[in-house]
């Protein structure tokens, strides 16, 4: 698999949500569709609508993504009330969320780790391949591409809220980075929750550096 920048016309920003109940349990979150924010993750999301305001002001011109997930929507209530924008504006795309874990999912994660050991490749921070119905790095840069190439033609800039694993993979594709072979897809380096990447024509800024969870990935 080859891959080369993503040079759409205007800017992607690349949130990813504030910690959730999961997070903080400790449970494997993955493509569960809705786990609520706490406290914790609505102070993240503070800050990223309080950074996002500095950098484009009150009500940009800006297209609103979101994963389908409750955790990125209500993420995005949070930022989107800091740009003074309608939050019921958003399009929300399943092409966006979460890595899923198959059986592995809503399980904590000391009942894996006592089960299958260390689920987690300590150098990049990713999951190792989860059991049945799981899914793999390939898998979720197709689902990536698949959706920036039916978005190619927003028009100017748009704020994208994602996953950790997920919003690595596509922060991958869009900057062009090499596939790791040992998992099968280009991933960017991770980034705490809360924090947001500014992509445009294929170069990553990161915007923000949030204080959530930052090598096990959510």
């Amino acid at each position: 698999m080859e891959t080369t920048a993503h040079r759409r016309r205007g800017r992607d920003f690349v949130a990813r949500h504030g910690e959730t109940v999961y997070n903080l349990a400790q449970r494997m979150q993955g493509d569960h569709p809705h786990t609520p924010l706490t406290r914790a993750g609505f102070a993240q999301a503070d800050a990223m609508g309080a950074a996002l305001r500095e950098v484009l002001g009150p009500k940009p011109k800006l297209t609103l993504w979101s994963s389908s997930a409750g955790r990125a929507l209500q993420t995005l209530a949070v930022i989107a009330e800091y740009l003074e924008l309608d939050w019921h504006q958003v399009r929300t795309d399943d092409r966006l969320v979460e890595i899923g874990m198959g059986t592995w999912s809503g399980r904590y994660y000391r009942d894996v780790i006592a089960e299958v050991g260390d689920f987690v490749d300590r150098g990049h921070g990713l999951y190792t391949r989860p059991p049945d119905g799981g899914e793999w790095y390939d898998a979720i840069a197709a689902r990536v591409s698949s959706w920036l190439a039916d978005t190619d033609d927003d028009p100017g800039d748009r704020l994208v809220i994602m996953h950790g694993m997920s919003s690595r993979v596509l922060r991958g594709v869009m900057t062009g980075r090499d596939v790791l072979p040992q998992f099968d897809a280009p991933v960017a380096p991770n980034l705490p929750q809360g924090s947001v990447a500014m992509i445009e024509r294929g170069v990553e800024t990161i915007v923000h550096t949030g204080t959530g969870q930052g090598e096990t990935p959510t």
